[in-house]
């Protein structure tokens, strides 16, 4: 009864102390208990929590469920309002803790030395970087490949699609994941063969 008494009092200074919350830059969806669904931006995250922006905001103590790039899954319960979103816990076990504090430091650091999104893939600039982008209404765009890999490519255009739109970079599905400085990233729905990517890209 003590350890029960002891437990419950302390989880919130204690996820503070045990976890230190980094500044991520990630977009993602949300649900609500009454299952309305709202697109979101995480702005700072640790193992134990996190704190986002959203246009649709819940109560103190509803359960959330979240979907968030390079992340995935993560559920929790709002803790506080904040100024255009909320707070809120990530329920995990601790060996999904342990492998959310790597992603995060990963992610952090990211961030810092402008890496990539993806190293698990090397990135090349292809040959030919003039490439047809198709978007969602069928409509058609020339654009510049600034560098790629098997599961993304990064994009010089004037004109961005809408963030999470599918798009087809020459006959590779593909989706709008952030927007970068000189155009936007896009992560390939299905990882690409190497070999063939360059050719896959181009393909008018």
């Amino acid at each position: 009864m003590s350890f029960a008494q002891k437990k419950s009092t302390v989880p919130v200074a204690e996820e503070r102390r045990r976890f230190q919350r980094v500044k991520v830059h990630l977009l993602g969806r949300y649900m609500l208990p009454d299952r309305r669904e709202f697109p979101c931006q995480i702005i700072n995250m640790s193992p134990g929590g996190l704190a986002l922006l959203a246009p649709g905001i819940g109560n103190v103590g509803d359960r959330v469920i979240a979907y968030l790039d390079h992340i995935g899954r993560v559920e929790g319960k709002i803790t506080r309002i904040i100024d255009n979103g909320f707070a809120m816990t990530v329920g995990a076990t601790a060996r999904k803790r342990d492998k959310l504090a790597a992603q995060l430091t990963w992610l952090a650091n990211r961030d810092i030395l402008n890496l990539p999104e993806d190293r698990r893939h090397d990135r090349i600039v292809p040959r030919n970087p003039i490439a047809l982008l198709t978007l969602e209404d069928g409509s058609k765009m020339t654009c510049r490949i600034i560098d790629l890999s098997a599961s993304g490519a990064a994009i010089a255009a004037e004109n961005r699609p809408p963030l999470k739109s599918l798009v087809m970079l020459g006959k590779v599905q593909s989706r709008v994941v952030r927007n970068l400085e000189e155009g936007f990233a896009l992560e390939f729905v299905h990882e690409q063969i190497a070999d063939t990517l360059e050719d896959a890209v181009s393909a008018r």
